[in-house]
């Protein structure tokens, strides 16, 4: 994890940063040290007061590790790189805003030890505050401005800062390019639907993200983390994915705990991208520590509560007493050589260096099933997640029974790289693609039976584009049910779930999950079902149209047509007309004037004692008097 050698500051290349600019991509840039009187401290905040107290609390307590790594030598210098995501504060009479309710820290953590150093070592964080979970962006911007700060100190921040507030602003779901120096990302960013909206309106979200059909180009992402390693977090509990996949689904309370925060904020985001392209709703936390505010509120959860939807990334073993009733635990990760955990792992032994293996199913159930593992599976579930307090295990402890059954063709598909880092790096990859693909599907086909609820409508040719546009399908839960339970899920979803599929679809529709996606999904039906007859209002000849019209058709007609002027007036006075509203105004007025012209005379000369209606057909009365 290190920054290219060629990376350096320059001062006559430095670049001053825009804070509005620099806003669209980063909230603020934090510098934290750990003081051993004092604690946590916040010694730099760029732009400075962007951070409120609370906030500032908050970053402090998640910028570093639990416990330092105890795995490195006398004098040595250890790196690290998480994420962290907490609730913001509510301000006094400020709404709350969904783009604004969270905030993701992305964190470089340096522990270095020196004996001639007070009690042998020191900790600091650079911290990249966002609003939003660019992973992408921000994982390969820390491995710049890490090493960066660390070699000549603060001015690498706004150094940085200059360089991004130069970037164009985000584009959801595209392949970005963004310059860093003489670096350039190459970053390809989570798609619209993905995201949490922005002040509450929609991204320019596409026709196509809100029926659930699989995409064709596979390099675009589908939803957040695409990036993250699911194989190489999750290798060693394989068998478990399509149950933690329906537990996400549903919205149930996950804790993960893993060694250390880039384990387990790598393991939650991991999980998070299971669930692609549905928008996730339950509150996730990547790493989460005891001083969040919302742990008192969980730790006073008595027996027979009931968690809220979430999923919890811990280190600290404490909350495994804590949060004891937590009804699904998820242990992932593998401790670092002689850190006070004893590594317990559940992979195969003796496999040649190097050598690509299938990692199918006969060579899982052979694990699973023998004699050996099948006393280890016993004793697990006997002693429960407070095992963990001895020793390490990859383990999930869950009295939830899945539906989804696991894919053994995808299983048999997966390699094992053997234990060469670079070929295992290269095949997990090749391993993600699989399981990320497979997983894409089961959501996509999870979800096709609401396409209909999606369905928009466009004019038939030679109709009137200004007739009220039918209303999208009505969605009754208990009627989708009865509808899906009597024409079946489909071949795909069939054959790798169980008979009581039905009660996995139920229990999404009463779960956080469904109505945030649904209803967003309805408004972008409802969006492009606007932008279709807006286009045909644009390429209609109504003259064609009106020499068919009665006259009540007319009347109504034309009263629509003024009602679309009006909106396209107070549209382009508040600013928000966009390029084409000029040539959409002056359409709509002709269309205007050719049903006045096929109105009676009486009715003409009533709708002409309006004075802005007469302004509007100030043309046809011109040409009319020219005629006479």
């Amino acid at each position: 994890m290190s920054r290219s050698p060629s990376f350096s500051v320059k001062p006559e290349l430095s670049i001053k940063p825009d804070p509005e600019s620099l806003k669209r991509w980063i909230h603020a840039f934090c510098i934290m040290r750990f003081d051993l009187e004092q604690g946590q401290i916040l010694e730099e905040c760029y732009p400075p007061g962007y951070l409120s107290q609370e906030e500032e609390i908050e970053v402090s307590f998640n910028s570093f590790p639990d416990s330092v790594s105890q795995h490195h030598n006398r004098s040595s210098i250890h790196d690290c790189i998480f994420f962290f995501r907490f609730r913001r504060p509510k301000k006094n009479n400020e709404e709350e805003r969904d783009g604004d309710r969270y905030l993701y820290g992305y964190v470089f953590n340096r522990q270095r030890h020196d004996e001639r150093l007070k009690r042998g070592g020191e900790q600091k964080s650079v911290v990249i505050l966002s609003h939003t979970p660019y992973s992408s962006v921000f994982r390969p911007l820390l491995q710049i401005i890490g090493p960066l700060y660390f070699d000549v100190g603060n001015k690498a921040i706004e150094h940085i800062a200059g360089y991004v507030s130069m970037w164009p602003a985000p584009v959801p779901g595209k392949l970005m390019e963004l310059p860093i120096g003489n670096a350039m990302l190459k970053v390809n960013l989570p798609p619209a639907h993905s995201l949490p909206l922005e002040n509450g309106i929609l991204y320019e979200e596409s026709a196509s993200s809100m029926a659930p059909l699989l995409p064709t180009n596979q390099s675009v992402p589908q939803g957040l983390f695409h990036d993250a390693d699911l194989f190489g977090i999750y290798r060693g509990l394989l068998l478990q994915l399509w149950t933690l996949w329906e537990l996400l689904l549903i919205g149930e309370p996950i804790l993960i705990i893993a060694p250390t925060p880039p384990q387990c904020s790598e393991a939650v985001a991991c999980l998070v991208s299971l669930v692609a392209p549905l928008f996730c709703s339950v509150d996730f936390r990547p790493y989460f520590t005891i001083h969040d505010p919302g742990f008192a509120r969980l730790n006073s959860l008595r027996e027979g509560d009931t968690f809220p939807p979430m999923v919890l990334g811990v280190t600290n073993l404490f909350f495994l007493k804590a949060l004891r009733n937590m009804p699904h635990v998820v242990s992932v990760g593998t401790p670092a050589p002689n850190s006070n955990r004893v590594a317990f792992t559940s992979r195969s032994a003796g496999r040649i260096p190097g050598k690509a293996e299938g990692l199918g199913v006969k060579q899982l159930s052979l694990r699973t099933f023998s004699p050996t593992n099948l006393l280890n599976a016993v004793k697990l579930r006997r002693d429960g997640p407070l095992c963990l307090m001895t020793e390490h295990k990859e383990a999930v402890w869950t009295t939830y029974s899945a539906i989804t059954k696991p894919d053994t063709s995808i299983l048999n598909r997966l390699i094992d790289a053997g234990m060469s880092p670079r070929v295992e790096e290269s095949m997990s990859v090749v391993n993600n693609e699989i399981l990320r693909r497979h997983f894409l599907e089961l959501t996509t086909n999870f979800l096709a039976p609401f396409g209909p609820y999606f369905q928009v409508n466009a004019p038939s040719d030679g109709s009137s584009p200004y007739v009220t546009p039918p209303s999208l399908p009505s969605f009754g839960a208990d009627e989708f049910l009865s509808n899906l339970s009597a024409r079946g899920v489909g071949k795909f979803l069939s054959k790798r779930m169980k008979s009581n599929w039905p009660d996995l679809y139920r229990r999404f529709l009463q779960g956080p999950n469904f109505m945030p996606w649904f209803q967003r999904r309805r408004a972008v039906a409802e969006q492009e079902q606007r932008r279709l007859w807006r286009l045909a209002r644009m390429k209609t000849n109504m003259r064609q149209i009106t020499s068919q019209m009665n006259e009540l058709e007319a009347v109504d007609s034309f009263n629509a047509i003024e009602k679309h002027i009006n909106e396209e007036v107070m549209s382009r006075e508040s600013g928000k007309g966009g390029a084409g509203s000029e040539a959409t105004f002056q359409k709509l007025k002709i269309d205007l004037q050719a049903v006045f012209s096929v109105l009676p005379r009486d009715m003409q000369e009533l709708l002409l004692s309006n004075p802005q209606r007469a302004l509007l057909l100030q043309d046809h009365q011109s040409s009319n008097e020219i005629l006479l």
